[in-house]
């Protein structure tokens, strides 16, 4: 790294017993991301969060101290610009002598395809990059860290997202659901406004172009899959090591702690699920697929393809048929997002409502963040179901 860390005292400074001086500036994007980083780093330092929590990471205008986190990073570690287009930008600019890690391009990671459909059933994960893991109940021993060769990693096609980068992104914060509004409804999420798209945004969902979310070639939430979890945790250790070779072995440490308690994590998911396995369900916009896949629990179908508009009238009623038909006991909606169409899909039914957050915006950020997460929703399933 070329750049000296500033503001850090040449005393070392002992937490735990570990040195604190010259322990690397870093920054993250999103809270699951800060969650791993902030595991490795424990006892060591602690890693800035760029977009803050509670906020949607797929448009978002940085605040100065974000800003000035990037600016000051000597490592940046973010999901990539399938999930954030616009940060690419923000990363080249403001954190051009940065060491830049995009996780999803990390050996190993296990990424899956965009789902276009209103109703996944039919769809086989072993078509996007799993055919080489049996899901089953047991929860996966074999962790995606003995698996690397396994993964062949598209390039993701950022100059794709040449076009983001033009978009304004001032350093005034705004409300997090700004972008929402824009596109004709407000955070109570009035679903009468789910009728105004018509014609084009049908022909928008089945071609898979929806750009308000669509950012890239592949589903971006990869961070609910705990085994990218484990994946990823080896990643961020090896590359803090080689930065920091004084703490070399405390990073290290706490990552072989961290994949011991992933082990304990997929025990616990798989048990919370068991009672509830094969019941149907559907999520608001599918966001969980990896969960989905690392726990063998699929859903039905989602209600909307992107969190960024609402569905067509079409892909509402075809979630409504198949709740109807096919004996589905739990909608689940996503805070800040929408709740009105998820009262019009269950208009009429039985059907049991809940709330998943693939972000975890109301939970402690920290190096046990992430357990508590991926925890989180598979309570709100099993609750629900």
């Amino acid at each position: 790294m070329s750049r000296k860390l500033a503001g850090l005292s040449v005393t070392a400074i002992l937490a735990g017993g570990t040195a604190l001086a010259d322990v690397p500036k870093v920054a993250v994007d999103i809270a699951p991301v800060h969650a791993l980083v902030a595991r490795v780093m424990q006892g060591v330092g602690a890693p800035d969060l760029v977009i803050r929590q509670g906020a949607s990471p797929h448009e978002y205008s940085l605040r100065p101290s974000e800003a000035a986190a990037l600016q000051n990073a000597q490592m940046v570690f973010w999901i990539g610009s399938d999930l954030t287009p616009w940060l690419a930008d923000a990363v080249g600019t403001l954190a051009a002598d940065a060491t830049v890690t995009s996780l999803l391009e990390v050996d190993g990671t296990i990424t899956l395809d965009y789902r276009d459909n209103a109703v996944f059933e039919g769809d086989d994960h072993n078509d996007h990059g799993h055919d080489d893991h049996d899901h089953d109940e047991a929860g996966h021993e074999d962790h995606a860290e003995d698996k690397h060769d396994e993964h062949e990693h598209d390039e993701h096609g950022h100059d794709d997202h040449a076009d983001h980068k033009d978009e304004g992104h001032d350093d005034h914060g705004h409300d997090d659901h700004a972008e929402h509004k824009e596109d004709g409804h407000d955070d109570h999420g009035h679903d009468e406004h789910a009728h105004e798209e018509h014609a084009e945004e049908d022909h928008e969902e089945h071609a898979g172009h929806d750009h308000g979310h669509h950012h890239g070639d592949h589903d971006p939430h990869a961070w609910l899959s705990p085994r990218n979890a484990v994946t990823w945790i080896g990643a961020i250790a090896d590359q803090l090591a080689a930065a920091d070779p004084d703490n070399a072995d405390a990073y290290r440490a706490n990552a072989a702690a961290a994949r011991t308690e992933m082990d304990a994590l997929v025990a616990d998911v798989n048990a919370t699920l068991a009672p509830v396995r094969g019941k149907r369900f559907v999520v608001f916009h599918d966001a969980y697929q990896y969960f989905e896949a690392d726990f063998n629990f699929p859903a039905l179908g989602a209600i909307a393809l992107s969190d960024a508009k609402d569905p067509s009238p079409a892909r509402i009623a075809e979630i409504q048929g198949h709740i109807a038909e096919d004996g589905v006991t739990c909608v689940l909606a996503e805070p800040q997002f929408n709740p009105g169409l998820v009262a019009t899909v269950t208009a009429g039914t039985t059907t049991q409502t809940g709330i998943l957050d693939p972000l975890g915006s109301n939970l402690d950020l920290g190096p046990a963040f992430y357990p508590q997460l991926i925890n989180s929703l598979a309570d709100a399933l099993a609750e629900c179901l």
